[in-house]
């Protein structure tokens, strides 16, 4: 119906055409006509709430990663978290990621006992706990015994989609990638 209304509006004008975005280069090769605008697809993130970049054939062109700065070993009942917001059920062990919202990490992402946001740690995935604070935000070890002091983590991209986390943080992953801090260092890598 837009297509029909806009070729309805422009016909007999002169120049040229530009109706794609992502979601229409995409789905809709009749909407292609002069020029495309690819947007989020360019970082390899999908526009489709209901299908994967990995299915489209897209691969991420960001990866936001850190490292572990620091173990604890909880006990049934201590809480992390400002406010304490997630609090332990049983033994289980957590690291603290050098990562939080003064660095673009959504500060709404959940780490609560019934909703987490995923993350990945010496190449396992597992999950955030607690609220994300502005330098840090924590990590369930408890599945991966290996993990240590520098331990790799992944907080998007490659082998973690970013539209993955922006979901469980109810947001698009285009928050995600805009919202990346100066201070956060870059890196190019062909």
């Amino acid at each position: 119906a837009q297509m029909a209304r806009f070729a309805e509006c422009t016909a007999g004008l002169k120049g040229e055409a530009t109706l794609a975005n992502s979601a229409a280069v995409l789905r809709y090769p009749e909407a292609h006509a002069d020029w495309v605008r690819p947007g989020i697809m360019l970082y390899g993130c999908s526009p489709f709430a209901d299908v994967s970049a990995e299915a489209l054939g897209l691969q991420p062109v960001m990866t936001l990663t850190s490292e572990i700065i620091a173990l604890q070993d909880l006990k049934p009942g201590d809480r992390v978290g400002y406010g304490g917001t997630f609090e332990a059920r049983n033994a289980m062990r957590i690291g603290i990621a050098a990562c939080g919202y003064a660095d673009g990490y959504p500060r709404h992402a959940p780490g609560f006992a019934d909703r987490r946001t995923p993350m990945v740690v010496a190449g396992k995935r597992t999950t955030t706990l607690g609220r994300v604070s502005m330098d840090m935000l924590c990590a369930d070890l408890s599945a991966i015994p290996e993990a240590r002091v520098g331990s790799p983590v992944t907080l998007w991209g490659e082998g973690l989609p970013a539209d993955e986390v922006a979901a469980s943080a109810g947001t698009v992953s285009y928050e995600l990638l805009c919202a990346l801090a100066a201070r956060v260092p870059q890196q190019e890598i062909e």
